[in-house]
C-alpha cells in the first residue's frame, strides 16, 4: 500500500476492501481484482448468478438491471438508501431499480417523489392496519392512497426524506413493501370473498398467506429475470383474474371416477394449474392439465419459479417473462423441468372429470351481499377509480371495527369490501359511508371502470387515465343506460397495469399526432371484446389515435352500437363484439356516433 496514506488511512482502506470482498463472496462473486477466477457461485443468490453466467457463456450480454444486481444486491444497500434519503436526494437509475426491491418507485418527471406499493396477501388487512396506512399516507405521502388491480395499496407523493420512515412505519404495522417492485414476485392475490362466500369452492387465504411468507423468508426468490405474478382463485362470486398471472391456481371440483395414468384420483376440491398469463403481451394463462392438492400449491409454485430463475431471459427485458420460456419450450418440456425440481410427477387430469365452475357475479364487488355465515354480509364500497383520501380511509376503518368483523378486503376491481356486517348494522354502515362521500351503490358503468395511475403519476403513461375514466362516466351516464355489466379498462402504457386487453372496452394511452409540426396530445387506441375466465380472450384493436377529449363520445358510440344491434336482449357485449369483424364494428360505431 502506498506510503502516501497514514497508518489510520491504511487500516480504514484495508477494512473497507475486506468488507467489499466479504460482501461479494456472500453473493457468490469473484473477489475484486480478478483473484479466485473459476470459483463457483455460492450463497443465497447462487441460482441467479449461475443463470447470469450461463447467459454470458452462451454469447449473451446481460441487461443493465442484471449487472446492477451483481454489483450490489438491493437488500445489501439499505444503509446506503437511508443515507441517501437523509439528504433528500432521489436515486439515479441503478438505485431507482434497487429501491424498488423495497417497494419504492421514483416516478419523476410525473411527480418528483416516490410511490410505495405494499404487499397485502389475498388483499386482506385489519382495520387498525388500514388506519395505520392512512396515518403514514398523511405523514409521509400525499394524503391519499390508490387501490390497485392486484388488490393492493399504493401511497404516492413520498419525499426522499420520508421514504425510510414510511417503510419502517409499515413494518411497525405488521405490513411490508418488500419485493413489491422490480424483478420479484409481486403481491399475492386471492379471492376477495375467501372464507365468507356461499359460492366458493375453496378458501384461498391460507395458501395466499403461506406463499407470501414463503417469498418473504427466502432471498433466493428475489432477483428473477423479470417480475412474476401468482394468484389463487377459490371460485367465489368475485373474479380474481388468476388467468392474467404467470401462475394461476384455479379451485375446481374433481368428480367421482377420475383417474390419472390408470390410478384413481380422490374426488373433491383441487387446484387446476394455469401458466403464462401476461396480458400486456397479449396472453392469458393457459390450462396445463395439471391438478394440485391445495396443500401442495406452495411447493409447486416454488419449483415453477426456480425453473424460471434458471432459464428466464436475462439479456432481453422484453422477453424476460415466463410466457417466453413456455413459448420456446412448450408446456410439456417446462412441466418436466418442474417435476425434476420437485422430484416427483405432477398429476394430469382430463377436463371431463372436472365439474363446471360457479359463474362469477360481475357486480358482486359493489353493494350488500349475504355471506355464507347466516345473518352476516359483505359491503362492496365503490371507489372512484380506486382513490381514497386519508379521512375516507379512517372512516372505513371505523366502520369495519364497529359494524363488521374488522377486516378490509381489497379487490382486483380497484375497490374494497367490508365483511362480517350483521343485518342489523347494514344501514349504519351505509350511512357512515355516505357521510364520508362514499357509497355501496354506483352505476353499472362505474362498477366496471378500471384505470391505472396514468400520466398524473407515471412517467410511462400517454394519457391521464384516471381523470379520463371519470370523464367517460360523467359523459355516458346521463346519455345511455346499461342493463348488463361492462368493463371499461384504461391503461396508460404497454405495461398494461389496468389490463386493457381483457376489458369489454380497453383503452391504451397514446400520444396522438396533431398538425404538421410533429406535436402530440394525450389520447388512446381503443380495443373491444376482451375477457377473462370462461370468456377469456384478448381484445382486438378497433380505433387508433383517439384524442382523450374524444374518448367519452367514442365509448358512448360503442355502447350504443351494442345496444342497437344485439342479436338478443341478453347478448353480452363481449359476445356482440366477437360476433362481428372489426370493419363491421367500426361501421356500426361510426353510425352510432353520427346519430348521437
Amino acid at each position: 500500500m502506498s506510503d502516501d496514506f497514514t497508518p489510520d488511512q491504511k487500516r480504514y482502506l484495508e477494512g473497507f476492501t475486506s468488507g467489499m470482498q466479504s460482501a461479494r463472496a456472500a453473493r457468490g462473486l469473484a473477489p475484486l481484482g480478478g483473484a479466485g477466477g473459476g470459483t463457483p457461485p455460492a450463497g443465497p443468490d447462487r441460482e441467479h448468478l449461475e443463470a447470469q453466467e450461463r447467459a454470458v457463456a452462451a454469447g449473451g450480454k446481460l441487461v443493465p438491471q442484471e449487472k446492477w444486481k451483481q454489483a450490489e444486491h438491493p437488500f445489501d444497500a439499505y444503509a446506503r438508501f437511508k443515507a441517501q434519503a437523509a439528504t433528500g436526494a432521489f436515486p439515479k437509475p441503478e438505485d431507482d431499480f434497487r429501491w424498488r426491491y423495497h417497494g419504492l418507485f421514483y416516478v419523476a418527471p410525473a411527480q418528483n417523489s416516490y410511490m410505495c406499493r405494499l404487499r397485502i396477501p389475498n388483499g386482506i388487512l385489519n382495520a387498525w392496519q388500514f388506519e395505520g396506512v392512512a396515518d403514514l399516507a398523511e405523514r409521509c405521502g400525499g394524503g391519499y392512497s390508490h387501490v390497485t388491480t392486484r388488490a393492493n395499496l399504493q401511497i404516492r407523493e413520498i419525499s426522499g426524506e420520508n421514504a425510510p420512515s414510511l417503510l419502517e412505519g409499515l413494518a411497525d404495522l405488521g405490513l411490508t413493501a418488500k419485493g413489491s417492485g422490480a424483478d420479484n414476485i409481486r403481491n399475492v392475490t386471492g379471492s376477495a370473498t375467501a372464507g365468507i362466500d356461499p359460492l366458493e369452492l375453496l378458501d384461498t387465504r391460507p395458501h395466499a398467506r403461506a406463499w407470501h411468507h414463503h417469498i418473504l423468508n427466502d432471498r433466493s426468490l428475489y432477483g428473477l429475470p423479470r417480475k412474476f405474478n401468482v394468484a389463487f382463485d377459490g371460485a367465489g362470486s368475485i373474479a380474481t383474474l388468476e388467468d392474467t398471472n404467470d401462475i394461476g391456481f384455479q379451485a375446481i371440483d374433481v368428480l367421482e371416477g377420475a383417474s390419472c395414468d390408470g390410478q384413481p384420483v380422490e374426488p373433491g376440491i383441487w387446484y387446476r394449474l394455469a401458466l403464462g398469463g401476461i396480458t400486456g403481451h397479449k396472453d392469458l394463462a393457459r390450462d396445463t392439465g395439471v391438478i394440485v392438492a391445495p396443500s401442495d400449491a406452495i411447493a409447486v409454485a416454488d419449483a415453477i419459479v426456480r425453473v424460471f430463475i434458471a432459464h428466464g431471459d436475462r439479456t432481453d427485458r422484453n422477453k424476460a417473462r415466463l410466457k417466453y420460456v413456455l413459448d420456446a419450450w412448450g408446456f410439456e418440456t417446462f412441466l418436466t423441468a418442474v417435476e425434476e425440481k420437485l422430484g416427483r410427477r405432477l398429476l394430469r387430469l382430463d377436463g371431463a372429470f372436472v365439474a363446471p365452475r360457479p359463474v362469477y357475479d360481475r357486480l358482486a364487488h359493489i353493494g350488500v351481499h349475504a355471506q355464507a355465515q347466516a345473518g352476516l354480509n359483505w359491503i362492496g364500497v365503490a371507489l372512484p377509480v380506486g382513490k381514497l383520501t386519508v379521512p375516507q380511509m379512517r372512516v372505513i376503518a371505523a366502520i369495519a371495527r364497529q359494524c363488521g368483523d374488522g377486516d378490509i378486503r381489497l379487490t382486483v376491481w380497484q375497490n374494497l369490501l367490508i365483511s362480517g356486517v350483521p343485518d342489523a348494522k347494514i344501514e349504519d354502515a351505509l350511512a357512515n359511508l355516505q357521510a364520508a362521500g362514499l357509497s355501496a351503490e354506483t352505476s353499472i358503468l362505474r362498477a366496471g371502470l378500471i384505470a391505472c395511475t396514468g400520466a398524473t403519476g407515471c412517467k410511462f403513461a400517454g394519457a391521464h387515465t384516471k381523470e379520463d375514466a371519470l370523464a367517460i362516466a360523467a359523459h355516458c351516464e346521463p346519455r345511455i343506460a346499461l342493463d348488463q355489466a361492462v368493463n371499461i379498462h384504461l391503461t396508460g402504457c404497454h405495461n398494461s397495469c389496468a389490463q386493457h386487453y381483457i376489458g369489454d372496452i380497453g383503452l391504451i394511452g397514446q400520444k396522438v399526432p396533431v398538425g404538421d409540426e410533429g406535436d402530440t396530445v394525450p389520447g388512446y387506441n381503443v380495443l373491444v371484446g376482451g375477457g377473462y375466465g370462461v370468456e377469456g380472450g384478448i381484445g382486438r384493436e378497433l380505433l387508433t389515435h383517439v384524442k382523450a377529449e374524444e374518448a367519452p363520445a367514442i365509448v358512448e358510440a360503442i355502447l350504443r352500437s351494442w345496444q342497437s344491434h344485439r342479436a338478443a336482449p341478453d347478448e353480452s357485449f363481449v359476445a356482440f363484439a366477437r360476433r362481428h369483424e372489426i370493419a363491421a364494428l367500426r361501421a356500426l360505431v361510426t353510425e352510432a356516433g353520427e346519430a348521437a
